[in-house]
Protein backbone atom coordinates (compact mmCIF):
# COMPACT_ATOMS: atom_id res chain seq x y z
CA UNK A 1 0.00 0.00 0.00
CA UNK A 2 1.21 3.51 -0.81
CA UNK A 3 0.03 6.12 1.66
CA UNK A 4 0.11 9.89 1.28
CA UNK A 5 0.75 11.57 4.64
CA UNK A 6 -0.08 15.27 4.61
CA UNK A 7 1.82 17.14 7.29
CA UNK A 8 4.20 14.20 7.42
CA UNK A 9 7.15 16.39 8.41
CA UNK A 10 5.31 17.67 11.50
CA UNK A 11 5.40 16.24 15.01
CA UNK A 12 2.68 13.59 14.95
CA UNK A 13 2.84 13.10 11.18
CA UNK A 14 6.56 12.27 11.18
CA UNK A 15 6.07 9.66 13.89
CA UNK A 16 3.24 8.14 11.85
CA UNK A 17 5.56 8.01 8.83
CA UNK A 18 8.23 6.29 10.92
CA UNK A 19 5.77 3.64 12.11
CA UNK A 20 4.29 3.09 8.64
CA UNK A 21 7.79 2.45 7.28
CA UNK A 22 8.44 -0.02 10.09
CA UNK A 23 5.22 -1.80 9.05
CA UNK A 24 6.54 -2.12 5.50
CA UNK A 25 4.24 0.45 3.91
CA UNK A 26 5.34 2.82 1.16
CA UNK A 27 4.94 6.45 2.21
CA UNK A 28 4.83 9.76 0.38
CA UNK A 29 4.84 13.02 2.37
CA UNK A 30 3.32 16.39 1.51
CA UNK A 31 4.33 19.25 3.81
CA UNK A 32 4.75 22.99 3.29
CA UNK A 33 7.41 23.01 6.07
CA UNK A 34 5.68 25.97 7.72
CA UNK A 35 5.74 24.06 11.02
CA UNK A 36 7.33 20.79 9.96
CA UNK A 37 10.99 19.90 9.45
CA UNK A 38 12.54 18.29 6.40
CA UNK A 39 14.84 16.27 8.67
CA UNK A 40 11.82 14.70 10.39
CA UNK A 41 10.66 12.94 7.21
CA UNK A 42 13.19 10.14 7.30
CA UNK A 43 14.08 8.61 3.93
CA UNK A 44 10.71 9.09 2.23
CA UNK A 45 9.73 11.13 -0.83
CA UNK A 46 8.85 14.63 0.37
CA UNK A 47 6.84 17.01 -1.76
CA UNK A 48 7.27 20.52 -0.41
CA UNK A 49 3.97 22.24 -1.06
CA UNK A 50 0.59 23.22 0.26
CA UNK A 51 -2.59 21.13 0.28
CA UNK A 52 -4.40 24.15 -1.19
CA UNK A 53 -2.17 23.93 -4.28
CA UNK A 54 -3.93 21.57 -6.67
CA UNK A 55 -0.89 21.55 -8.98
CA UNK A 56 1.17 19.90 -6.23
CA UNK A 57 -1.65 17.46 -5.50
CA UNK A 58 -1.87 16.57 -9.20
CA UNK A 59 1.88 15.87 -9.24
CA UNK A 60 1.64 13.57 -6.24
CA UNK A 61 -1.36 11.63 -7.52
CA UNK A 62 0.03 11.24 -11.05
CA UNK A 63 3.59 10.35 -10.00
CA UNK A 64 2.49 7.87 -7.31
CA UNK A 65 -0.21 5.22 -7.10
CA UNK A 66 -1.72 6.45 -3.83
CA UNK A 67 -4.00 3.95 -2.10
CA UNK A 68 -4.95 5.95 0.99
CA UNK A 69 -4.36 9.29 2.72
CA UNK A 70 -3.56 10.15 6.33
CA UNK A 71 -4.34 13.82 6.78
CA UNK A 72 -2.42 15.72 9.49
CA UNK A 73 -1.75 19.03 7.72
CA UNK A 74 -3.38 21.83 9.72
CA UNK A 75 -2.81 24.88 11.87
CA UNK A 76 -3.47 23.78 15.44
CA UNK A 77 -2.92 26.53 18.03
CA UNK A 78 -6.13 27.31 19.91
CA UNK A 79 -5.18 30.84 20.93
CA UNK A 80 -3.91 31.73 17.47
CA UNK A 81 -7.11 30.37 15.92
CA UNK A 82 -9.17 32.84 17.95
CA UNK A 83 -7.01 35.72 16.72
CA UNK A 84 -6.77 34.56 13.10
CA UNK A 85 -10.00 32.71 12.25
CA UNK A 86 -9.74 33.43 8.52
CA UNK A 87 -6.27 31.87 8.37
CA UNK A 88 -7.53 28.75 10.14
CA UNK A 89 -10.53 28.32 7.87
CA UNK A 90 -8.33 28.96 4.85
CA UNK A 91 -5.61 26.46 5.75
CA UNK A 92 -7.62 23.79 7.56
CA UNK A 93 -11.02 23.77 5.87
CA UNK A 94 -10.22 25.04 2.38
CA UNK A 95 -7.02 22.98 2.33
CA UNK A 96 -9.00 19.86 3.19
CA UNK A 97 -11.55 20.74 0.53
CA UNK A 98 -8.84 20.77 -2.15
CA UNK A 99 -7.33 17.52 -0.87
CA UNK A 100 -10.67 15.71 -0.82
CA UNK A 101 -11.60 17.12 -4.23
CA UNK A 102 -8.45 15.60 -5.73
CA UNK A 103 -9.00 12.31 -3.91
CA UNK A 104 -12.37 12.03 -5.61
CA UNK A 105 -10.86 12.99 -8.96
CA UNK A 106 -8.19 10.26 -8.65
CA UNK A 107 -10.61 7.71 -7.16
CA UNK A 108 -8.88 7.36 -3.80
CA UNK A 109 -11.43 5.97 -1.36
CA UNK A 110 -9.75 5.91 2.08
CA UNK A 111 -8.68 8.70 4.41
CA UNK A 112 -7.70 8.79 8.09
CA UNK A 113 -8.22 12.26 9.49
CA UNK A 114 -6.34 13.69 12.45
CA UNK A 115 -9.15 15.45 14.29
CA UNK A 116 -9.22 16.71 17.86
CA UNK A 117 -11.17 16.39 21.08
CA UNK A 118 -11.54 20.17 20.84
CA UNK A 119 -14.63 19.43 18.73
CA UNK A 120 -16.46 18.67 21.99
CA UNK A 121 -15.91 22.06 23.60
CA UNK A 122 -16.78 21.93 27.29
CA UNK A 123 -17.43 18.21 27.86
CA UNK A 124 -20.69 16.92 29.30
CA UNK A 125 -19.04 13.64 30.31
CA UNK A 126 -15.68 12.71 31.81
CA UNK A 127 -14.31 10.69 30.17
CA UNK A 128 -15.62 12.07 26.88
CA UNK A 129 -17.65 9.73 24.64
CA UNK A 130 -17.79 9.74 20.83
CA UNK A 131 -21.51 10.48 20.75
CA UNK A 132 -21.28 13.44 23.15
CA UNK A 133 -22.39 16.85 21.80
CA UNK A 134 -19.85 18.59 19.56
CA UNK A 135 -19.96 22.28 20.43
CA UNK A 136 -16.45 23.69 19.91
CA UNK A 137 -15.42 26.70 21.99
CA UNK A 138 -12.60 27.78 19.67
CA UNK A 139 -11.99 28.26 15.97
CA UNK A 140 -9.47 25.43 15.76
CA UNK A 141 -12.03 22.90 17.01
CA UNK A 142 -14.68 24.39 14.75
CA UNK A 143 -12.51 23.93 11.65
CA UNK A 144 -11.77 20.31 12.54
CA UNK A 145 -15.48 19.63 13.05
CA UNK A 146 -16.23 21.22 9.68
CA UNK A 147 -13.78 18.80 8.04
CA UNK A 148 -15.36 15.85 9.82
CA UNK A 149 -18.74 16.93 8.44
CA UNK A 150 -17.28 17.32 4.94
CA UNK A 151 -15.95 13.77 5.09
CA UNK A 152 -19.32 12.46 6.24
CA UNK A 153 -21.07 14.04 3.26
CA UNK A 154 -18.35 12.78 0.89
CA UNK A 155 -19.02 9.23 2.04
CA UNK A 156 -22.65 9.47 0.98
CA UNK A 157 -21.97 11.29 -2.28
CA UNK A 158 -18.74 9.62 -3.47
CA UNK A 159 -18.09 6.58 -1.29
CA UNK A 160 -15.05 8.19 0.30
CA UNK A 161 -14.55 6.23 3.54
CA UNK A 162 -12.99 7.99 6.50
CA UNK A 163 -11.88 7.43 10.06
CA UNK A 164 -11.73 10.56 12.22
CA UNK A 165 -9.49 10.27 15.27
CA UNK A 166 -10.17 12.69 18.11
CA UNK A 167 -7.44 13.11 20.69
CA UNK A 168 -5.92 15.63 23.08
CA UNK A 169 -2.29 16.03 24.08
CA UNK A 170 0.28 14.18 22.01
CA UNK A 171 3.53 13.82 23.94
CA UNK A 172 6.80 11.90 24.00
CA UNK A 173 9.07 10.94 21.12
CA UNK A 174 10.30 7.96 19.17
CA UNK A 175 11.71 5.60 21.85
CA UNK A 176 14.95 5.27 19.88
CA UNK A 177 15.31 9.05 19.66
CA UNK A 178 15.35 9.27 15.87
CA UNK A 179 12.72 12.03 15.81
CA UNK A 180 10.86 14.10 18.37
CA UNK A 181 9.01 17.32 19.11
CA UNK A 182 10.28 20.68 17.82
CA UNK A 183 7.86 23.61 17.77
CA UNK A 184 8.65 27.32 17.49
CA UNK A 185 7.31 28.77 19.67
CA UNK A 186 6.68 25.81 21.95
CA UNK A 187 3.16 25.65 23.38
CA UNK A 188 2.93 22.12 24.84
CA UNK A 189 3.43 21.58 28.55
CA UNK A 190 5.89 18.66 28.63
CA UNK A 191 8.48 20.15 26.22
CA UNK A 192 8.13 23.52 27.98
CA UNK A 193 8.98 21.87 31.32
CA UNK A 194 11.88 20.00 29.73
CA UNK A 195 13.19 23.23 28.23
CA UNK A 196 13.31 24.57 31.78
CA UNK A 197 15.24 21.47 32.82
CA UNK A 198 17.74 22.21 30.05
CA UNK A 199 18.12 25.80 31.24
CA UNK A 200 16.41 27.20 28.15
CA UNK A 201 13.67 28.73 30.33
CA UNK A 202 13.98 30.25 33.78
CA UNK A 203 10.75 28.73 35.06
CA UNK A 204 7.47 27.05 34.22
CA UNK A 205 4.19 28.88 34.70
CA UNK A 206 1.24 27.08 36.28
CA UNK A 207 -1.92 28.84 35.18
CA UNK A 208 -4.22 28.40 38.16
CA UNK A 209 -3.92 26.14 41.21
CA UNK A 210 -7.48 26.58 42.48
CA UNK A 211 -9.34 24.21 40.16
CA UNK A 212 -11.67 21.54 41.61
CA UNK A 213 -9.02 18.83 41.25
CA UNK A 214 -6.96 16.96 43.81
CA UNK A 215 -3.97 19.32 43.61
CA UNK A 216 -5.81 22.35 42.23
CA UNK A 217 -4.27 22.27 38.74
CA UNK A 218 -5.81 21.31 35.41
CA UNK A 219 -5.89 17.65 34.42
CA UNK A 220 -5.26 16.60 30.84
CA UNK A 221 -5.00 13.37 28.87
CA UNK A 222 -1.47 12.76 27.52
CA UNK A 223 -0.93 10.15 24.83
CA UNK A 224 2.43 8.92 23.57
CA UNK A 225 2.97 10.06 19.99
CA UNK A 226 3.91 6.53 18.88
CA UNK A 227 0.63 5.22 20.32
CA UNK A 228 -1.16 7.81 18.20
CA UNK A 229 0.83 6.71 15.17
CA UNK A 230 -0.20 3.10 15.82
CA UNK A 231 -3.85 4.16 15.98
CA UNK A 232 -3.62 5.80 12.55
CA UNK A 233 -2.12 2.63 11.10
CA UNK A 234 -4.86 0.48 12.66
CA UNK A 235 -7.47 2.90 11.32
CA UNK A 236 -6.13 2.29 7.80
CA UNK A 237 -6.38 -1.45 8.32
CA UNK A 238 -9.92 -1.00 9.61
CA UNK A 239 -10.90 0.90 6.45
CA UNK A 240 -9.31 -1.81 4.31
CA UNK A 241 -11.27 -4.56 6.04
CA UNK A 242 -14.64 -2.90 6.61
CA UNK A 243 -14.91 -0.04 4.08
CA UNK A 244 -16.94 1.72 6.76
CA UNK A 245 -16.50 5.28 8.03
CA UNK A 246 -16.18 5.80 11.77
CA UNK A 247 -15.07 8.16 14.57
CA UNK A 248 -12.86 7.23 17.53
CA UNK A 249 -11.56 8.98 20.61
CA UNK A 250 -7.96 8.27 21.57
CA UNK A 251 -6.92 8.70 25.17
CA UNK A 252 -5.30 7.01 28.10
CA UNK A 253 -8.53 7.26 30.05
CA UNK A 254 -6.47 8.64 32.91
CA UNK A 255 -5.52 12.27 33.20
CA UNK A 256 -2.44 13.89 34.72
CA UNK A 257 -2.40 17.28 36.44
CA UNK A 258 0.01 20.08 35.64
CA UNK A 259 1.75 19.57 38.97
CA UNK A 260 2.03 15.82 38.30
CA UNK A 261 3.67 16.53 34.95
CA UNK A 262 6.18 18.93 36.52
CA UNK A 263 6.93 16.54 39.39
CA UNK A 264 7.51 13.63 36.99
CA UNK A 265 9.77 15.79 34.84
CA UNK A 266 11.82 16.60 37.95
CA UNK A 267 12.14 12.90 38.71
CA UNK A 268 13.11 11.90 35.17
CA UNK A 269 15.58 14.75 34.60
CA UNK A 270 16.90 14.96 38.19
CA UNK A 271 16.67 18.76 37.86
CA UNK A 272 14.97 21.10 40.34
CA UNK A 273 12.66 22.77 37.84
CA UNK A 274 11.29 26.12 39.06
CA UNK A 275 7.51 26.47 38.78
CA UNK A 276 5.51 29.62 39.48
CA UNK A 277 1.76 29.93 39.86
CA UNK A 278 -0.13 32.54 37.85
CA UNK A 279 -3.81 33.33 37.41
CA UNK A 280 -6.07 31.03 35.41
CA UNK A 281 -6.28 31.35 31.65
CA UNK A 282 -9.74 32.08 30.32
CA UNK A 283 -11.57 29.02 29.02
CA UNK A 284 -9.38 26.30 30.55
CA UNK A 285 -11.63 23.45 31.73
CA UNK A 286 -10.56 21.74 34.95
CA UNK A 287 -10.51 18.20 33.54
CA UNK A 288 -10.29 16.86 29.98
CA UNK A 289 -10.00 13.11 29.59
CA UNK A 290 -11.09 11.02 26.61
CA UNK A 291 -12.10 7.38 26.71
CA UNK A 292 -10.62 5.05 24.11
CA UNK A 293 -12.90 2.09 24.85
CA UNK A 294 -14.39 2.14 21.35
CA UNK A 295 -10.98 2.33 19.67
CA UNK A 296 -9.71 -0.54 21.78
CA UNK A 297 -12.79 -2.64 21.05
CA UNK A 298 -13.14 -1.91 17.32
CA UNK A 299 -9.59 -1.13 16.17
CA UNK A 300 -7.78 -3.36 18.64
CA UNK A 301 -5.74 -0.34 19.75
CA UNK A 302 -4.18 -0.17 23.17
CA UNK A 303 -1.57 2.36 24.31
CA UNK A 304 1.84 0.74 24.75
CA UNK A 305 3.37 3.70 26.53
CA UNK A 306 0.62 4.69 28.93
CA UNK A 307 2.68 5.78 31.92
CA UNK A 308 3.51 9.46 32.29
CA UNK A 309 7.07 8.60 33.29
CA UNK A 310 7.68 6.64 30.09
CA UNK A 311 6.24 9.43 27.95
CA UNK A 312 8.52 11.98 29.63
CA UNK A 313 11.59 9.69 29.51
CA UNK A 314 11.25 9.36 25.74
CA UNK A 315 10.69 13.11 25.34
CA UNK A 316 13.68 13.87 27.59
CA UNK A 317 15.92 11.53 25.57
CA UNK A 318 15.05 13.49 22.42
CA UNK A 319 15.51 16.94 24.00
CA UNK A 320 18.83 16.06 25.66
CA UNK A 321 20.32 14.91 22.37
CA UNK A 322 18.61 17.62 20.30
CA UNK A 323 18.52 20.71 22.54
CA UNK A 324 18.04 22.91 19.47
CA UNK A 325 15.55 20.59 17.83
CA UNK A 326 16.16 19.67 14.22
CA UNK A 327 18.51 22.62 13.67
CA UNK A 328 21.27 20.52 15.28
CA UNK A 329 20.85 17.87 12.60
CA UNK A 330 21.02 20.53 9.91
CA UNK A 331 24.27 21.90 11.38
CA UNK A 332 25.78 18.42 11.56
CA UNK A 333 24.82 17.77 7.95
CA UNK A 334 26.35 21.06 6.82
CA UNK A 335 23.05 22.32 5.50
Amino acid sequence: MTILVTGGAGYIGSHAVLLLKEKGEKVVVLDNLQKGHRAAALDVPLYEGDIRDETVLDRIFTENKIDAVIHFAANSLVGESMEQPLAYYDNNVIGSYHLVKKMVEYDIKKIVFSSTAAVYGNPVNIPILENDPTIPTNVYGETKLAIEKLLRWMDGAHGLKSVCLRYFNAAGADPEGKIGEDHTPESHLIPIVLQAALGQREKVMIFGDDYPTEDGTCIRDYIHVMDLAEAHYLALQYLDKTETSNIFNLGNGTGFSVKEVIATCRTVTNVSIVAETASRRAGDPAVLIATSEKAQRVLGWKPKYGSLETIIKHAWNWHVHHPNGYSMKKDEAGE
